[in-house]
């Protein structure tokens, strides 16, 4: 494991992603800013989404001290549409207008509530940004990665997402988010004769600033129901997701990979 969490040394020049380019949605903070070093460390230029410029910019700062390449995408989130017509003009007017050979979606609203008092809204939002944005961004990079013969998307599902459940706090994100598994394996059939993998990982309760924002009020009470009292730290999900994508061939490619450490068959 990479201890470092690419933010020293040279990039591994072994890793098939060295040299290729990455977008990195959520990428910063938590998982996906994790994700962003580990991919830096892989030798991969990293395009960075954040809806916060200050933050997008300073990440991207710091990976450049670090001699990784990257670049900056802000833009808020309201509708794959528009999202993807900003990505476009973003990419058009930077150096970083190279197709993309990952795509990471680290990002997705959570909504936690009783099933007859989610709304209109709700259900809207987290169907469009927690389904149809990674849906959406499969349809747009998928034809040039086949056309090249190479791509990796990687996906994060919630915790006990796995799989069919009942849930009787978050039906709606969870339903989203369970069908991101059909998404992945839908990739991983369409390019399983071009090297275009796909992965969705599905966290146990990950030691990141957005625990706050959710039904757990703090990182103490997140470690009473983690497996063990030990919380999830971002890098080790974020290696071990890329090092099953960084594989040719990706023998992991339509996985729903369940990374709680046991929670899900404990509980």
């Amino acid at each position: 494991m990479y201890k470092d969490n690419g933010r020293n040394g040279s990039p591994n020049r072994d890793s098939i992603l060295n040299g290729r380019r990455a977008l990195v949605v959520g990428g910063t903070g938590g998982i996906g800013k994790a994700v962003v070093w580990n991919l830096v460390r892989r030798g991969t230029v990293v395009t960075i989404h954040g809806r916060s410029r200050s933050k997008v910019e300073a990440l991207v700062d710091e990976v450049r001290s670090k001699n990784g390449l990257a670049y900056a995408f802000v833009q808020e989130i309201t509708d794959p549409a528009s999202f993807l017509a900003s990505l476009e003009s973003n990419l058009a007017a930077t150096e970083s207008s190279v197709p993309f050979d990952v795509v990471v979606v680290a990002y997705g609203p959570f909504v936690q509530k009783p099933l007859q008092q989610h709304s209109v809204l709700d259900w809207q939002t987290v169907v469009l940004l927690d389904l149809a944005l990674p849906g959406m961004l499969a349809s747009y990079a998928l034809p040039g990665m086949i056309s090249r013969r190479f791509g990796r998307f990687l996906f994060f599902g919630g915790t006990k997402t796995d799989t069919i459940r009942a849930y009787r706090g978050n039906a709606a994100y969870a339903a989203a988010k369970t069908g991101v598994a059909v998404l992945t394996k839908s990739i991983a059939a369409e390019g399983a004769l071009y090297n275009v993998a796909a992965l969705t990982v599905c966290p146990g309760i990950v030691k990141t600033e957005y625990l706050q924002g959710k039904s757990l009020a703090s990182a103490d009470q997140a470690a009473q129901v983690a497996k063990g009292g030990t919380l999830l730290e971002p890098s080790w999900v974020a290696e071990t997701a890329l090092s099953l994508l960084d594989a040719e061939p990706c023998l992991a490619s339509g996985a729903i990979v369940t990374l709680d450490a046991g929670l899900t068959s404990w509980t």
